[in-house]
């Protein structure tokens, strides 16, 4: 198995074999955090106006988010893991838009196959690639809004090579290095309380869902479910 890792929108675009886009902080640990609760589904999307078309549409029963770390208006729920895990989502359909880790979704349009990874679901991701075994995976940190690359996204893509290598990282390293970057720190500030400390205290809760998220495309719609790794 090629390992390679890439980085931000540009690297999603060039991304090829078996796709694995990371975002930790938040979009891919609040889309773990509902499929472990039992949300049936989710559509990814790019833009915010597409997502409330879609439930406008019926296609979806919620949609959760941001815009600049922000639930955009209209939407039901933010992109926020801890948001998610007091929400009612078991057996619906859900509809998430954000920034950079449904953007790098969408821009993966030579992907063979298509994961949504963070470092709660890292084991697992890694288990299923490592059963699918295919000859490339191509590992993309998004970064702050895809544009940007961030400590917690960067790191969690080198955690994900060295499970699929055969080694055995250290979770409270990965751990320290992600809170000391500067992504962590926003969280908890009173001047943006849009960013939940819990949010950052989930997303560092490492190998704690054990479930991998693998993307689909259905009906020209990118869609997202849990794929049971025992």
């Amino acid at each position: 198995m090629e390992i390679r890792i890439e980085s931000l929108v540009e690297g999603a675009s060039r991304a090829e074999g078996t796709v694995v886009i990371v975002d930790v902080f938040r979009a891919f640990t609040t889309a773990a955090v509902a499929l472990a609760r039992g949300a049936r589904q989710i559509i990814l999307v790019a833009d915010p106006r597409e997502a409330l078309s879609l439930r406008e549409r019926g296609l979806g029963e919620l949609v959760m988010g941001e815009v600049g770390g922000m639930r955009p208006e209209g939407f039901d729920l933010g992109n926020s893991p801890y948001e998610l895990s007091q929400a009612d989502v078991a057996g619906k359909v859900l509809i998430q838009s954000t920034r950079a880790g449904t953007v790098g979704a969408c821009a993966a349009g030579r992907a063979e196959a298509l994961y949504a990874a963070s470092l709660v679901v890292a084991q697992a991701t890694a288990e299923a690639l490592r059963r699918a075994n295919p000859p490339l995976v191509t590992l993309v940190a998004m970064g702050a809004e895809g544009r940007v690359r961030s400590d917690e996204d960067e790191q969690c893509a080198l955690y994900l090579r060295n499970l699929l290598q055969g080694r055995r990282p250290d979770r409270e390293c990965v751990r320290r290095l992600v809170l000391a970057g500067a992504e962590a720190a926003k969280y908890g500030d009173p001047a943006r309380p849009h960013f939940h400390p819990m949010d950052r205290e989930i997303a560092l809760q490492i190998d704690s869902i054990d479930l991998a998220m693998r993307i689909t495309h259905e009906n020209g719609l990118l869609v997202a479910r849990a794929e049971a790794v025992q």
